[in-house]
């Protein structure tokens, strides 16, 4: 198993601080707000996403034959580190998963890495090797895994029946089933409607992550270090945001300053630090309204994932939205 580099703060060493991204002007469309991020520094960690190493020959296995569902591993023979990006979907193997944590793998090293199961009725090989998804799961899904992994991020399974829980709650709420409950299933079906809202948020030059606001409350950030690996995985990001959002589109639009708020929110989190699964340091995030996650490595943040919460419950906090709102581009 790969090993993991020192820890840069102590663990419990007090709140996130200062953000190194600024949020830029955010685009509103049938009551869905994205506002892009921008970095304020320029990254210093090269790595290269998921999708771009497999296309180089990185791969992604069971652990061996019987397989295990809590763990997969990342075999990586290219010349570069890669961005296992939390929430991240991989499919095929013996049934697709999610990563629990963000792992940044190391040029010719092998990691094991914990994953949750993503589609319950499935346990048997579709392929050798998992390939990218290009999705994420929806917002809640990953904010219920977050959640039940504060405590133990490495520890294997700790999450999965909140995950299968999340998922089945989405297939109820959109009136869909898949066969093997495959969340994966239900992305796909709502595929069509998911392409023309995605029209409505495209990808900003030099952007570096994402926070989306709907129903007057911030839900979700992303970001990582490199403009260059967010372009990479902003599709897949907001494909999962958006299936969130479909069930209740065209409400009033979430004030500007509910999104600058959680950002606020965000840096204000108590920051806990833990060993990765790969190299650098784990970084969990929990406060009044947010839980998140995130890697940072020789003092650089290189990802970073945030929900806003009702507290220790994990339910969604209801922004309080101003009477003057920042403009907007609305699609």
């Amino acid at each position: 198993m790969q090993t993991t580099t020192d820890t840069t703060h102590p663990a419990g060493s007090g709140a996130l601080g200062a953000l190194p991204f600024q949020a830029g002007e955010p685009v509103a469309h049938r009551g869905i707000s994205v506002t892009p991020l921008f970095p304020t520094t320029d990254p210093r960690c090269h790595y290269v996403t998921l999708a771009h190493a497999i296309g180089e020959g990185l791969v992604v296995k069971e652990v061996d034959e019987s397989g295990d569902v809590g763990e997969i591993v990342v075999v990586n023979p290219t010349p570069h580190r890669v961005l296992l990006y939390d929430g991240e979907e991989i499919a095929g193997a013996k049934q697709d998963r999610i990563m629990n944590v963000s792992v940044l793998v190391e040029a010719g090293a092998p990691v094991h890495v914990p994953v949750s199961c993503i589609e319950v009725g499935r346990w048997r090989h579709e392929s050798d090797a998992f390939r990218s998804a290009d999705r994420t799961p929806t917002p809640r899904v990953r904010r219920a895994k977050a959640l039940h992994l504060a405590e133990a991020p490495l520890e294997r399974g700790v999450a999965q029946s909140a995950v299968w829980d999340a998922v089945a709650l989405a297939e109820s709420e959109h009136g869909f089933r898949s066969s093997t409950s495959k969340h994966g299933d239900l992305i796909e079906h709502e595929r069509p409607r998911l392409t023309e809202l995605a029209r409505a948020f495209p990808l900003q030059p030099g952007q570096c992550g994402m926070v989306v606001a709907a129903g007057g409350r911030a839900v979700c950030a992303d970001a990582v270090s490199r403009p260059d690996a967010f372009a990479q995985l902003h599709g897949a990001l907001l494909t999962g945001y958006l299936v969130d959002a479909l069930p209740a589109l065209d409400q009033p639009e979430t004030a500007h300053e509910v999104t600058t708020r959680f950002l606020d929110q965000v840096g204000a989190a108590r920051r806990t630090d833990g060993p990765a699964a790969g190299l650098g340091t784990d970084l969990r995030l929990a406060g009044d309204a947010v839980v998140g996650s995130g890697l940072a490595l020789d003092d650089e943040l290189i990802q970073l994932t945030a929900f806003g919460t009702d507290g220790p419950g994990g339910t969604a906090t209801p922004g309080r939205a101003s009477r003057i709102a920042r403009p907007t581009r609305r699609r």
